[in-house]
């Protein structure tokens, strides 16, 4: 099996670490804001999660103008990134 891209290595990289902030914002950092009063995990990982989803539309880009991914795919990319384990789906189905 031939080796991925830079391209894709790094925009792998990046979407796992995006689903992973989103998922401990979701699962761990809200409940301890709304369920025990701790309001700093979500000021923390909210700002690591917004960082790496700008850094993961950013690695997006690459995709479609130097690898020349069909443009239906921006949709698929968008999406992953707004859904818990979206961007592991989308890692296992086009990144692998």
């Amino acid at each position: 099996m031939p080796h991925p891209s830079p391209i894709i290595r790094r925009f792998r990289a990046i979407a796992i670490a995006e689903g992973i902030s989103f998922l401990v914002l979701l699962f761990i950092a809200m409940p301890l804001k709304y369920q025990a009063g701790m309001p700093l995990p979500v000021k923390y990982t909210g700002w690591a999660h917004g960082i790496l989803f700008i850094a993961y539309i950013v690695a997006a880009v690459p995709l479609f103008t130097r690898l020349k991914w069909a443009t239906e795919r921006i949709y698929g990319v968008t999406f992953a990134a707004l859904l818990p384990f979206g961007t592991f789906v989308l890692e296992r189905k086009w990144l692998r």
